[in-house]
């Protein structure tokens, strides 16, 4: 356990539907840690935007951007002062986001707040990239059932997914560890789960992790 080792930020991302949060609230336990999760419920342009995404794209992203730097800003250090902390996303994902959906002069003035305020944002540890297929994707977010989400747009998916793709190809702020989710079922296998949870031990060198041992002669 982590309790009395040092603490640690860990964030966890990945596509829309991939199951970010399921997994942060199940790594919550085996890492004594707090979760900070992304409180998208409150941005009251989400709904518009899945159904006129040119018209909202901008209202939705600035809302997003200073949702997100107010939370990460606030929680963040506060948090990682008493122990470990696990979050369901990272600040970095607005700008992948932002770069999907805006253009031209919307585009250069989000670029310019999130200048701003990146500075202010500590980097996690460790990110945790879970990836999966886009009709796997697209069976995650059926099953869940949320109703902004029920007229989801596969092409759109697919392109957040490709998004997250070459995102965390170029990205160098954190340490990153990418699972394959696609046949990962750790939700109903507690074993999958603790396989989970010693890559992520591995990739931080935590206890129990050991390293390897050196090659004799």
């Amino acid at each position: 356990m982590v309790k009395g080792k040092r603490r640690v930020f860990l964030a966890i991302e990945g596509a829309i539907g991939v199951g970010k949060t399921t997994l942060a609230r199940l790594l919550r336990e085996e890492f004594q840690a707090e979760i900070l999760l992304e409180i998208f419920e409150e941005n009251p342009f989400l709904r518009l935007f899945y159904t006129d995404r040119e018209r909202y794209a901008f209202q939705t992203q600035v809302f997003f951007l200073l949702s997100r730097y107010r939370q990460q800003h606030d929680v963040v250090p506060a948090a990682t002062s008493r122990s470990s902390l696990i979050s369901d996303y990272t600040f970095a994902k607005d700008r992948l986001f932002a770069h999907l959906n805006l253009q031209g002069d919307e585009l250069e003035m989000y670029e310019r707040m999130h200048a701003i305020l990146a500075e202010k944002i500590p980097v996690p540890d460790l990110v945790v990239y879970l990836q999966a297929d886009t009709d796997a994707l697209m069976q995650r977010i059926t099953f869940r059932d949320r109703s902004y989400e029920r007229d989801m747009d596969r092409d759109y998916i697919d392109n957040v997914n490709r998004a997250y793709e070459s995102f965390f190809a170029n990205y160098h702020d954190s340490a990153v560890l990418a699972i394959d989710t696609n046949d990962l079922d750790y939700v109903n296998n507690p074993s999958l789960l603790q396989s989970v949870a010693q890559r992520i031990r591995g990739a931080l060198e935590l206890r129990p992790y050991q390293p390897p041992l050196p090659e004799v002669g």
